[in-house]
């Protein structure tokens, strides 16, 4: 049999195949192969690097620990199920404190998650891939199923492509699925259906930014929040590209029943909390973020910016860009751009956007008082489940741009399309809503508001 040897990681002389069978591995769905499948991995290291190759089948094992220069290849039909008896470990895959290795194929790492305590933040329940202190990482083309926790996490990492796979995960809480805590990463071409967020970054080391990260012509469904740059950003977040996506709601219904709305505004049965969720609560800076070419569905809140204060210190948001959104918002709950009193989030672009709106919204939501919330946990309902506007809800915040933006609605509504409180060098160009029944656009405390070419539909 051929394998696709990748040739950025692997020189010829690594050419040498180490085939698990050959280590006594069995493929019976019951036998633990751990100490067989390890076995290969160390003696490929040993002689300098190979592939490690996992033939058709179904193999039960524990932690297997990745080395320097060794391809894990998982043939189509493979499958590495992780071993739920009691025993503790912390990921199906581990990879740490090494370079030059790749996880390739078209087989399944399988989380079997269900059969660990399904539980919200439980412990000892393993991730499926985990990449820590390492570099140079390939990650292509294989399936991740059903994960314990997090499908696939990096965290201290330079150098990783991710490229081609697919995660489906529903088997119990905090079923994130690529969670990012590096640098130089690209990630491109996945499918990607969770219980919870689907691609998120991380920031847990106040000296150490997750940076120049690209996410491209990926599929994001979730029945928490798509795209996420949050809660942890305590190092905050720079130069960040996420283009040539489409966002969606998850394929099954939540553990979490995030559309429990008590005032039933949400109807859908299954949709995701924020398409594009950018949030600084726990100090640290974001700023260089360019999110663009975007579609999305079945999500409540198509944009949600936050920059709060839940850490001691409060960090900052500037200079994101945001452009060619189409969304339709399956809540009242509208796009929202929010910091505390006395902090702003600055220099913000929004430009070639169509959000279409459920609509419904009531005076009583246009006149009610929405909290600040300063320590809150960042989710859209943290100010209720509406807002005074259906398009976008505007606080704290200087130097935002509008270009190009257009609201429409399913239904009518009483709330203005948009809302600026404490917003200052405000401009609005090219922006269409529907012909509004007091007012398309609420000031309050805001200065140097510049709108030009404002038009109305029927």
């Amino acid at each position: 049999m051929v394998l696709a040897f990748l040739s950025c990681c692997f020189s010829s002389a690594y050419a040498q195949v180490y085939n698990i069978l050959t280590y006594k591995a069995v493929a019976d769905g019951k036998t633990n192969n751990t100490i067989s499948i390890q076995k290969a991995v160390d003696d490929c290291a040993a002689h300098g690097g190979g592939t490690v190759w996992v033939p058709p089948g179904t193999y039960v094992t524990g932690m297997i620990k990745l080395k320097s220069n060794v391809n894990l290849h998982l043939e189509s039909g493979s499958v590495l199920q992780a071993l739920a008896n009691g025993t503790k470990y912390v990921s199906l895959i581990m990879i740490e404190d090494v370079e030059h290795v790749s996880v390739t194929g078209t087989g399944t790492l399988f989380g079997n998650g269900k059969n660990f305590l399904v539980q919200e933040a439980a412990p000892d329940r393993p991730y499926i891939l985990f990449a820590k202190n390492s570099k140079n990482i390939l990650i292509e083309n294989v399936h991740l199923l059903h994960s314990a926790a997090w499908a696939l996490r990096l965290f201290g990492c330079v150098g990783v492509k991710i490229k081609g796979i697919s995660i489906y995960s529903h088997a119990n809480f905090n079923n994130d699925g690529i969670d990012i805590e590096s640098k130089d990463v690209v990630v491109s071409d996945c499918i990607i259906d969770t219980g919870d967020d689907a691609i998120c970054l991380k920031s847990d080391d106040p000296k150490h930014p997750t940076e120049n990260i690209t996410i491209t012509n990926c599929i994001a469904a979730s029945n928490c929040n798509p795209i996420k740059m949050g809660t942890s950003s305590y190092g905050g977040y720079k130069n960040i590209t996420i283009s040539n996506c489409v966002l969606r709601a998850a394929s099954e219904s939540p553990l979490h029943h995030w559309n429990a709305d008590p005032k039933n505004y949400i109807t859908d049965r299954i949709t995701g909390i924020s398409g594009i969720a950018l949030e600084i609560v726990d100090g640290g800076k974001m700023e260089q973020v360019n999110i663009s070419n975007i579609s999305m569905t079945g999500i409540q809140t198509p944009i949600f910016i936050r920059l709060g204060s839940r850490a001691n210190s409060t960090g900052s948001i500037k200079n994101v860009i945001i452009s060619n959104i189409t969304a339709t918002s399956r809540s009242r709950m509208s796009s929202t751009i929010a910091a505390v009193p006395g902090y702003y989030i600055e220099n913000v672009i929004l430009r070639d956007i169509m959000i279409k709106s459920e609509g419904g919204g009531t005076i009583d939501d246009v006149t009610r008082r929405v909290p600040e919330e300063d320590k809150a946990y960042p989710e859209n309902r943290m100010f209720g489940w509406s807002l005074p506007a259906y398009g976008l809800y505007v606080r704290h915040v200087k130097n935002l741009t509008l270009n190009n933006v257009q609201f429409t609605l399913e239904k009518p509504d009483a709330r203005p399309a948009i809302w600026l409180e404490d917003v200052h060098q405000f401009r609005g160009e090219h922006l269409q809503t529907p012909k509004p029944n007091t007012t398309w656009l609420k000031q309050v405390n805001s200065t140097q508001v510049n709108i030009t070419n404002y038009t109305e539909t029927k």
